[in-house]
């Protein structure tokens, strides 16, 4: 009698600290206030609207307002004081090809986003080498039946200077090699749900997105054999992915570092995160 009375105070005594440390936390949290502005990454659109609704419901008086014109209008933002978070596939505090730095803008590191070389469902061709994408998106190879397929031409869709996908699948996926420019097999789009919508919907299309985006209306290519795949980025067999930042005007304060805490937390990585097809912080610590 006397162990089940003890085990029952226990149990009442952690029930009680729990529940008025979840007040605490939660009165914490409901003094937060303000509006956070939040442009850029179309590629990492979904996962900021997903947090910002999530954060919304513990923080109801702080007011976030996100939208995507492309990774480089993220530090642009910030830059000019437009913006409060500058969502970017890069981090773009540091120099990379076409972009100058940054100066004065912290990268705050929040995801990794897995990029890949999609097609039409109506092309054939599940695997493409290095070489053979570089022909193709060079304007060097215009028909499928170069590269294994259908006798078909080649429309390539690509996305406009400033996005950070871009940025990463020409490093990565075709190690540097120019983009062909114009062309009458040549589409050029504004954001990842533009790529999405040319891809499903244009016959002989290939393009490239993050995995967010794929859909049963596309096909996700192989390179060199290895699939796009959370698996084959976190074992270290396929390249072509990029860290997700965002970019601040130094140090984050207030409601702007809560949120991003938020975004960083082991609740929303290993929940909503992984759930959108992005892929941890921590699930890369042994992968360069």
């Amino acid at each position: 009698m006397k162990t089940k009375l003890f085990k029952n105070i226990a149990f009442t005594a952690i029930a009680l600290t729990v529940a008025f440390g979840s007040v605490s936390v939660a009165s914490a949290a409901s003094k937060l206030s303000g509006k956070i502005v939040i442009n850029g990454s179309s590629a990492l659109l979904p996962l900021t609207l997903q947090a910002a609704n999530e954060f919304k419901k513990l923080n109801p008086k702080v007011k976030i307002a996100a939208s995507a014109a492309g990774s480089v209008t993220g530090p642009q933002s910030v830059r000019k004081g437009i913006a409060d978070i500058g969502a970017v596939d890069w981090d773009a505090s540091t120099d990379v090809p076409g972009f100058k730095k940054f100066d004065g803008q912290v990268p705050n590191k929040v995801a990794v986003i897995p990029f890949a070389a999609v097609t039409n469902s109506g092309v054939k061709v599940p695997d493409l080498t290095t070489k053979q994408l570089q022909d193709i998106f060079s304007g060097k190879v215009t028909n499928w039946k170069d590269v294994g397929g259908a006798d078909s031409k080649i429309v390539v869709v690509n996305r406009a200077f400033g996005s950070g996908t871009r940025v990463n699948f020409q490093i990565k996926a075709l190690n540097g090699t120019d983009f062909m420019t114009k062309g009458d097999n040549y589409k050029e789009v504004k954001s990842s749900g533009d790529m999405k919508t040319a891809i499903e919907t244009t016959p002989g299309a290939i393009g490239y997105i993050d995995l967010v985006y794929v859909t049963s209306k596309m096909t996700a290519v192989k390179i060199n054999g290895t699939a796009p795949t959370e698996a084959n980025v976190i074992n270290g067999s396929y390249k072509v992915w990029g860290y997700g930042y965002y970019m601040t005007k130094g140090q984050p304060t207030g409601a702007t570092k809560a949120f991003i805490d938020y975004v960083q937390s082991k609740t929303f990585q290993n929940g909503s995160l992984k759930k959108l097809k992005f892929i941890p912080l921590a699930a890369m610590k042994n992968v360069k």
